[in-house]
């Protein structure tokens, strides 16, 4: 089976992609679990709870292009 000309660029993107999947998907195998990927499954608004002042005027959307504040 030989590849047309105009379908070479299409095949070679495919062929990296697809090894590109496959390595990445090997080296996530291979990847030791650690404790900041156990925290990272709990929400980041109980992990994240310490306080922090607002300094300025709080931001208002403009939903009105037209109108300017």
């Amino acid at each position: 089976m030989k590849v047309l000309e105009e379908n070479r660029n299409l095949v070679l993107l495919a062929a990296v992609a697809l090894i590109s999947v496959v390595v990445a998907g090997i080296v996530t195998l291979f990847e030791p679990v650690t404790a900041k990927q156990e925290i990272a499954s709990t929400p980041a608004y109980l992990v994240d709870s310490t306080p922090v002042r607002v300094v300025g005027a709080p931001f208002v959307p403009n939903t009105n292009p037209r109108e300017r504040h």
